[in-house]
C-alpha cells in the first residue's frame, strides 16, 4: 500500500500509517492538504489612526486611507452603507475596527457573540451588501464589528466579497474578518452573511448567525467564484440552507475550484426556533437543508469542528454533503478533491454523510481522495429529526475514499451504496450500528454482496459492527450483539472511550473508533 501521511493531519497520519502496514495490495493515496495558509497574525499599524465619529463619512475614510492606516469606529454608533472597498496601491494592511479599548474586547484567539455587541460599531444597509469590494481591492482588516441589515431590510448578502470578476488577477484578496458579530434580521430573511469569492481571506473568531431563507439557499459563509486560499476558524456558524458551502454556481473564470480550505474549531449550528414540532420553534418555516457542504472545492481541511442539528426538510437531513456539482452547466471542471474530514463531532441529524461521485446531471470531474477518521457522529436519524438515520450515503464512483477510526450511533443503514464502483475504498477501525441493513447497495443483498459489487478489493478489517452477523461480513471483524457489549466508558454522558476487549485491537494498534481525546473542547456531552 502506498501511503503519504506528510499532507495529514498528524493524528489521521498515524491512523493511515497503521492501515498501511496491514494491508500488502491496495493503493490509497491520502489527501493533499491546503498548500497554502492564510496568516492571521496581527498586523503593525504604520500609519495614521483615524477617528469617524457617529454621523461621520465611513466611506469617505476608506476612499482617503492608505496602507498601514486604523480607521476607527465608536462603540455602539451606527454606520449606514453600502459601503465599497476600493482597490489601493501598496501591500499595508487598512484595518477598520471598533474604537472599544483592548482591555474590555475579547483579545485575538477569542470567539465574540452577541453579548459583545455594545463594544461594538455598527454597520448597516437596507437595499445593497452591507459591505463590497471593489475589483482587485485588497488587504483590509475588519476587527469588533457588527454587520447587519437596517431593522426590517431583507438583504441577499451581507458581505460581498468579489463575484463579477472574471481574471484571477482582479479578484480582491488578503481580507480578514476578526472578532465580529455578523448576523440577519431576526423577523426577515437574509440569505447570506459573507460571499467568499475572493483570495487570502479568512474569518475568525467571530460569530455569524440568523441566515435564513423560506425559498432558496441560505448561508452564513458561501463561496463559489474565489481561488482561496481561506481559513474558517473558531466561529459560531449558523444558517437554514447550508451553514457552509463551497461551490454552488459556476465561477465565471475557467477552471476556477475553491482551493486550500481550512475549516478548524468552528461550531455550526440551526437553532431550533427553526424546527417544526419543537416547543422554540417562532412559526417560519425557513429552507432547512445541512451543515455544511463542498460542490467545488480542493484541498480541504476540516478539523475540530462541531457540527449539531440539521433534519429532513428542504432535503433529506445529511449532515454533511460531499457532492460535486457543475451547477448550472458552465463548469466541468468542478471536483471535490483531497478533502480532510478528522476530529470533530456530528450529533443531532437526520443523517450522517452524503458523498457523490460525479454530477449526476452534468459533466464534471470526479471525486477523488477523501478521508473521514476520527470522528464521532452521535444521534444520527430517529423520528426527532426524521431523514434516513444512514451514516454514510456513497454514490456514482467516489474514489479513494477511506473511512477510519469513528464511532457512530446512528439509527439507519451503515452505508448505502449505488451507481459506479468506488475504487480504492477503505473502512477499518470503525464501531458503528448495524441496524436492519449494515452494509447495502441498491439491487445487492448486505455485506459481502454489496463490497464486491459496489467496493472492489475494498479493505474492510477491524470494525466493530454492532448486532450484524458475522456471516454476511469479512473476517477481521468484531460483531458484539449490543452496545453494552462494546465497553464504552459512559456512554450517556458522551464519554466513548472503550474499558473492554477492543482496546487496542485496532489495524493501527490503537482503540478501535474514534479517540475521544482529540474531541477536548468540543463539547462531546450531548445537548438538545
Amino acid at each position: 500500500m502506498r501511503v503519504t501521511s506528510r499532507t495529514l493531519a498528524g493524528g489521521a497520519a498515524a491512523l493511515l500509517l497503521g492501515v498501511a502496514g496491514a494491508v500488502g495490495s491496495a493503493d490509497v493515496a491520502s489527501p493533499e492538504r491546503p498548500r497554502a495558509q492564510v496568516d492571521v497574525r496581527p498586523a503593525t499599524a504604520t500609519g495614521r489612526v483615524v477617528a469617524v465619529p457617529e454621523g461621520g463619512s465611513l466611506q469617505a475614510a476608506l476612499e482617503a486611507a492608505q496602507p498601514g492606516d486604523v480607521i476607527t469606529l465608536d462603540p455602539g454608533a451606527t454606520y449606514t452603507g453600502p459601503f465599497t472597498l476600493p482597490r489601493k496601491v501598496g501591500a499595508g494592511w487598512i484595518t477598520v475596527r471598533t474604537g472599544a479599548a483592548d482591555a474590555v474586547f475579547p483579545a485575538a484567539g477569542v470567539r465574540v457573540n452577541p453579548s459583545h455587541a455594545g463594544l461594538m460599531p455598527k454597520l448597516v444597509a437596507a437595499a445593497e451588501a452591507v459591505l463590497a469590494t471593489a475589483p482587485g481591492a485588497h488587504h483590509y482588516r475588519f476587527i469588533g464589528l457588527e454587520i447587519m441589515p437596517r431593522p426590517g431590510a431583507a438583504l441577499t448578502n451581507l458581505v460581498r466579497l468579489g463575484t463579477v470578476e472574471t481574471r484571477e488577477d482582479d479578484l480582491p484578496h488578503h481580507l480578514l474578518f476578526e472578532r465580529c458579530y455578523v448576523h440577519g434580521d431576526p423577523r426577515r430573511q437574509t440569505r447570506r452573511g459573507i460571499a467568499l469569492n475572493s483570495r487570502w481571506t479568512a474569518v475568525v473568531d467571530s460569530y455569524l448567525s440568523d441566515f435564513k431563507d423560506a425559498h432558496a439557499d441560505s448561508q452564513a459563509v458561501a463561496g463559489w467564484a474565489g481561488s482561496g486560499p481561506f481559513r474558517l476558524e473558531n466561529n459560531y456558524l449558523e444558517a437554514a440552507g447550508e451553514n457552509v458551502m463551497f461551490g454552488g454556481a459556476d465561477p465565471a473564470i475557467a477552471d476556477l475550484v475553491p482551493s486550500d480550505i481550512e475549516i478548524r474549531r468552528n461550531h455550526f449550528a440551526k437553532p431550533l426556533a427553526w424546527k417544526m414540532g419543537e416547543p422554540e420553534f417562532a412559526g417560519a418555516a425557513w429552507a432547512v437543508k445541512n451543515l455544511l457542504e463542498l460542490k467545488n472545492a480542493r484541498r480541504v481541511l476540516i478539523d475540530g469542528n462541531l457540527f449539531e442539528r440539521a433534519w429532513a426538510h428542504a432535503q433529506s437531513g445529511f449532515a454533511i454533503v460531499f457532492t460535486v456539482r457543475n451547477q448550472d452547466g458552465r463548469a466541468p471542471w468542478s471536483t471535490v478533491e483531497d478533502v480532510t474530514f478528522v476530529n470533530n463531532v456530528v450529533r443531532h441529524a437526520g443523517a450522517g454523510v452524503n458523498l457523490l461521485g460525479r454530477d449526476d446531471v452534468r459533466p464534471s470531474r470526479p471525486s477523488a481522495r477523501l478521508l473521514i477518521a476520527n470522528n464521532l457522529f452521535e444521534d444520527i436519524g430517529g423520528p426527532r429529526w426524521g431523514g434516513s438515520g444512514r451514516l454514510f450515503q456513497i454514490l456514482d464512483g467516489v474514489s479513494g475514499l477511506v473511512i477510519e477510526h469513528n464511532t457512530a450511533l446512528q439509527r439507519g443503514p451503515i452505508i448505502v451504496a449505488e451507481g459506479r464502483p468506488h475504487p480504492g475504498f477503505v473502512f477499518a477501525n470503525n464501531i458503528v450500528i448495524h441496524n436492519e441493513y449494515g452494509i447495502i447497495g441498491t439491487g445487492t443483498a448486505r455485506g459481502t454482496g454489496t463490497l464486491d459489487a459496489y467496493f472492489p478489493a475494498a479493505l474492510v478489517r477491524r470494525n466493530v459492527l454492532v448486532g450484524a452477523s458475522a456471516a454476511l461480513y469479512p473476517p477481521d471483524n468484531f460483531f458484539p450483539a449490543s452496545l453494552d457489549e462494546v465497553g464504552f466508558t459512559d456512554p450517556a454522558g458522551g464519554d466513548y472511550r472503550l474499558t473492554g476487549r477492543y482496546r487496542r485491537a485496532a489495524t493501527t494498534g490503537r482503540d478501535v473508533g474514534v479517540d475521544v481525546r482529540s474531541l477536548t473542547g468540543l463539547h462531546t456531552r450531548s445537548t438538545r
